[in-house]
Parts: structure tokens; sequence; C-alpha cells
């Protein structure tokens, strides 16, 4: 579990691409305290395994589903991504539940300043867009971010400049592909609400719907 909190950009060091799977290592500096073999390090939103550390960098084997599924596969050496370690047991929680499993990718459509903050605007499918709520918690490369407006088609989000400074979003543009993860909660209250939704509709023909149309 991560909290979206990134803690450091670090730098792709090499990229092997397999027949089934392909690994990345990546340099970086403050991840490497009490890291293990086996750890779980949250890149650009996307949890990997550590299978290799040493020398300022580590490795982490990718499967090809993961590459298509999310942005990783867009990744060369010298690329930058954002790092986090798994939260502690007892650490701050910063940001919102991240669980590294991202739902998908999303296009940078719009970047413009406002005084000081500088506005995103995101293009996605609707299957991400209909867990998102503005002034809800959206990830976005693995950094936890609010969402400032929602349109049908895309969703924006304000970020202050300490934040585009110490993630890799400061080096993003319009066209770029980032990785989303939706809000965890959002989803499963849905997955509860359907079940008993289903379970109520066998048994009474009682539904959501039909207790929301009498005012429930």
């Amino acid at each position: 579990m991560f909290t979206g909190i990134v803690e450091e950009v670090g730098t792709v060091k090499a990229v092997q691409h397999g027949a089934v799977s392909s690994f990345i290592e990546i340099a970086a500096d403050k991840i490497f305290v009490d890291m293990h073999l086996g750890d779980s390090i949250a890149v650009n939103g996307v949890c990997l395994t550590v299978t290799r550390f040493g020398g300022g960098s580590f490795r982490a084997d990718v499967m090809n589903e993961t590459l298509k599924r999310s942005s990783l596969g867009g990744l060369q050496n010298g690329s930058p991504v954002n790092l986090e370690r798994a939260m502690a047991a007892d650490g701050r929680f910063g940001g919102h539940f991240v669980s590294g499993h991202i739902d998908g990718t999303g296009t940078i459509t719009d970047i413009r300043r406002d005084g000081i903050a500088v506005w995103y605007t995101i293009a996605a499918a609707p299957e991400i867009l209909r867990y998102i709520v503005e002034k809800g918690s959206i990830a976005i490369d693995g950094i936890s971010l609010t969402v400032a407006a929602l349109t049908e088609r895309s969703f924006s989000v304000s970020i202050i400049p300490h934040t585009a400074e110490q993630t890799v979003l400061s080096s993003k543009k319009s066209g770029d592909t980032v990785n989303l993860e939706n809000d965890i909660i959002g989803k499963y209250v849905e997955r509860l609400m359907s079940n008993k939704s289903e379970k109520s509709s066998s048994r009474s023909g009682i539904t959501a719907e039909f207790l929301a149309r009498n005012g429930f």
C-alpha cells in the first residue's frame, strides 16, 4: 500500500525487453534506506518488486501485461520516474490509499498556469472517469492529487510549485501519457452495492433504483 506522496524522482538506467517480460533498472538515492529484496516500490504509480539492488540503482521485473496497461512501456534510458516505497505501519498518511495497481492511462491535453499553480487537464476513458468526483482523490503517475474540475471526457488537477518540482509532472507536456489509479474506496462501494442490489432483487424485487425513485 502506498500514499501517493512521491519520495524522489529516479532515473531509468536500463530497460530490457524480453518475449514475456522485461526488466527496468532505476538509479535513485533516498529509497535505498532500509531496502530489501522483494520490497515493493511504486514506479510512476505502478507497484513493482525489487529483484536486485546496489551501486545506487535497483532492478524490477515487469510483465508484458503491465507494460501494455501502463505508460512504463514508453520508458527509455534517462527517463525520470516518480518513486515511493510502500508505506510503513508507523508512517504518516499524507495522501490517500494508493494500491499501485493502476486502472489505465490518460493523456494530458492541456497545461496552463494560474498564478503560482499549474493546471493539468487529462483525457481518460469512461471506465476511469466514472469513479472520479470533484474534490476527490486521484493518483497520477503515483502522485496523490485532488480533482479540481471534471467533464464528460476529462478531469483537471491544480498543483502547487513544490509538487511540480518534486515529481515528473514538471517534465510533462501536452500529449504525454500518464498512469491513473482511481480512489479504491469508490470501486469497493460500487461492488458492494451491486451485490446487495442483486440479492435484494432476487428476493423481493427491491433494487437501489427502486428505492431512489421512491425517495430513499
